[in-house]
């Protein structure tokens, strides 16, 4: 095996049909059988004027290559003994395959409904400004994930299981390019037929999927859970429990608190969305003079700048950047509003909008101290409200343009914007504390100077932009993941705190579904 890299135009690396003939014409090879060529990372390089992309690759002898697409099997596991998974986000779904693999039959309780009825309810929201508590852009089958961008990256250094992640989503329908890609997604629009593919393939093995089912309490006897109560009154038992109910599930938190089981305050992230013309990302991240061509993708961008507020310094940085993208309205209660950014594959929509967001930790929540561990979720809460309330109490979103938000000026007009509900120009400084406020403010103006252009009042910043990440840990030993107090309770995913994405996510719930194996078999 031999390793190399292909520099090629960005018409050669995205022109599907042509794209491997390009790669054997640099190499120098023939595509005739005698060797293959396994690319292995496809990054965009804009530091020149000139934009290429750069492909690292394998060369393969044929006994060494498997170009075989990826393919599972899964043994039959109706009569296996039974481990409850609350949640079918990325976290749940990849602990119920990774069960069934290991002989072990997954019980998969989602509040939400499934993919295709949870339709119904998200129109419903960008329409009417209804919000149905259960299913929403949070709840449902496959999480907050599935109507999102579907960004498959991770900081995880674990490779190995990153690529086994994106390879059962590869057999499940997503196509192989996200086996390469530097930045790979798949996109809101196919997200849907790669949840509803992973869970026929819990189905057919015996796994169970049950939808419209709210968890509303723990069976715990003698310190130790096995099963749960839901909301129909059914009694639910497991040799397990697998707790992977997303960043946003406070009910969950509630409870836990209530029947004292630990649980711990956490740090996490806070601010607003804000939104570009694409074209204008473009220009400055491709430094193109008009638009970028029909080759390249939608240029994203990261930003980080540490800011100074009350001599404290607190980090400022991008979040869940969606390039070509959409904001939504993210909120799961009726009087709050969230907001959150998705794309679809094609990343064709005139807007880029990215989370930007600040640092916030228990000095911020220190107004909420008799919540205890709960502190940030009332406060993650408060400030959802005052958002809807001044925006006028429905899912229309308070909003202010860029460059007027940072002089503290209340925008006199809105520009156009991708988010359906509807915007309200109003003060942001009156929705934010004064500490994410300035923190931002800073912020605004430092990313402006990295990227001529940015600060504009040709974008705008739209509120709230709060799910980043749960403001609850739920503890577990580092070894057994099991919870420390509670014997088969096993936290997992984001809302937990061991995960921050979609692959993230699904790495964690299988090894919470390997810990749950080894802890049954004891």
């Amino acid at each position: 095996m031999k390793t190399a890299e292909v520099v090629l135009t960005p018409e050669e690396a995205f022109e599907e049909e042509q794209f491997t003939t390009h790669l054997y014409q640099k190499l120098g090879l023939k595509n005739d059988g005698s060797v293959y060529v396994r690319p292995t990372k496809r990054s965009i390089d804009a530091r020149s004027r000139q934009v290429v992309v750069r492909i690292q690759c394998e060369i393969l002898s044929p006994a060494e290559a498997t170009p075989e697409a990826p393919r599972v099997e899964y043994p039959n596991v109706t009569n296996a003994p039974r481990v409850v998974i609350v949640g079918s986000g990325p976290a749940g779904l990849f602990a119920a395959l990774r069960l069934i693999e290991l002989g072990i039959k997954p019980i998969v309780l989602e509040r939400g409904a499934d993919v295709q009825a949870r339709r119904r309810d998200l129109a419903a929201i960008n329409k009417d400004h209804i919000v149905n508590p259960e299913s929403n852009y949070c709840f449902g089958e496959g999480g907050a994930g599935t109507y999102s961008d579907g960004k498959l990256y991770t900081r995880s250094k674990k490779r190995g299981d990153v690529n086994r992640i994106l390879e059962i989503m590869v057999a499940h329908g997503a196509k192989e390019d996200i086996l390469f890609d530097a930045h790979p997604h798949i996109g809101t629009n196919k997200l849907p037929r790669l949840v509803a593919a992973l869970r026929e393939s819990i189905l057919q093995a015996g796994g169970e999927v049950h939808f419209n089912t709210t968890v509303t309490d723990l069976l715990i006897t003698n310190s130790s859970i096995h099963g749960v109560k839901t909301h129909h009154g059914d009694a639910i038992e497991g040799e397990a429990v697998i707790l992977a109910t997303g960043h946003s599930a406070r009910d969950i938190f509630r409870l836990l608190h209530e029947k004292q089981v630990l649980i711990e305050e956490k740090p996490f992230a806070f601010g607003v969305r804000v939104e570009h013309s694409q074209e204008l990302i473009d220009r400055i991240q491709y430094h193109c003079p008009t638009d970028r061509g029909p080759y390249l993708p939608a240029s994203s961008y990261a930003l980080v700048h540490q800011a100074s507020v009350g001599g404290k310094e607190t980090g400022v940085f991008s979040f869940c950047m969606c390039p070509g993208g959409f904001i939504v309205p993210a909120a799961t209660a009726p009087g709050e509003v969230v907001v959150n950014g998705m794309s679809p594959s094609r990343r064709d929509s005139k807007y880029a909008n990215s989370g930007i967001v600040v640092a916030v930790d228990s000095e911020d929540f220190k107004a909420y101290r008799q919540y205890g561990p709960l502190a940030g979720m009332y406060f993650q809460a408060a400030i959802e409200q005052q958002a809807c309330r001044m925006a006028g109490n429905t899912q229309t979103a308070p909003a202010q343009r860029l460059v007027d938000f940072v002089d503290k000026r209340v925008s006199t007009s809105l520009l156009e914007s991708s988010y359906q509900p509807g915007l309200a120009a109003v003060a942001m400084q009156e929705v934010l504390p004064s500490r994410i406020t300035q923190a931002l403010q800073q912020g605004f103006k430092n990313f402006g100077s990295k990227m001529k252009g940015y600060f504009t009042n040709d974008a705008q910043i739209v509120g709230v932009e709060s799910r980043t990440s749960s403001p609850v840990k739920i503890p577990r030993d580092k070894e057994t993941l099991e919870h420390p107090q509670i014997q088969n309770l096993f936290p997992c995913g984001e809302g937990a705190g061991y995960a921050g994405g979609i692959v993230s996510a699904a790495m964690d719930g299988e090894r919470c579904a390997e810990e749950a194996v080894r802890r049954i078999k004891k």
